[in-house]
């Protein structure tokens, strides 16, 4: 029993390192290549894990899919996307809560691209081309909304395009996050 464990566990260890051996020779197109993909499937399953939250960290959008994730951004797509996180926002507001009179019932809004689009500033550049340095928020945004609940506010939803309007304590009841392949904010 410990023998088969082991050869599992040896196995396992051994994918591992076969796949950070190759990760350094790792390329779009040999993957493309590889696996019979097209670049816009590549492009697609990018921004659809940016938006899982499973990509995290990137400066700027592949060179590679800065025009699909450009057309994205300016499509019907993107608006329905857009349009169905809002309906769902307004159904749980609507049923959620137990509002009092008191002044203190509170709504988070993320800023970019939730009230203020940037939309334009990215179509005018391309789309991911430039590299813009963004501090890191997460931290930041944690202790406004901790220094909201100190002074009585119950926070009850926020609505976002990035992760880092979500991550840390004191939370919301519930968070709503808005597309946005374009940047990622830590």
């Amino acid at each position: 029993m410990h023998m088969g464990r082991n050869v599992y566990i040896l196995l396992a260890l051994l994918s591992l390192y076969t796949g950070l051996a190759t990760s350094a020779d790792w390329n779009i197109l040999h993957l493309i290549k590889k696996e019979g993909a097209s670049l816009k499937n590549y492009c697609e399953s990018w921004r659809m894990n940016v938006e899982l939250n499973n990509i995290r960290d990137f400066k700027v959008v592949p060179q590679e899919c800065a025009d699909f994730i450009g057309k994205y951004m300016t499509s019907t797509q993107y608006k329905a996307d857009s349009r169905r996180a809002v309906e769902e926002c307004k159904l749980y507001i609507r049923t959620c809560c137990a509002f009092k009179d008191d002044g203190k019932d509170a709504w988070i809004f993320d800023i970019d691209d939730t009230l203020i689009s940037t939309l334009p500033y990215f179509k005018k550049h391309n789309f991911g081309g430039l590299e813009d340095e963004y501090k890191e928020v997460k931290t930041y945004k944690a202790e406004i909304r901790r220094q909201l609940v100190n002074e009585g506010y119950r926070i009850w939803g926020i609505i976002g395009d990035q992760w880092s309007s979500f991550e840390g304590h004191p939370s919301a009841k519930r968070t709503f996050k808005l597309p946005n392949s374009l940047y990622y904010i830590s």
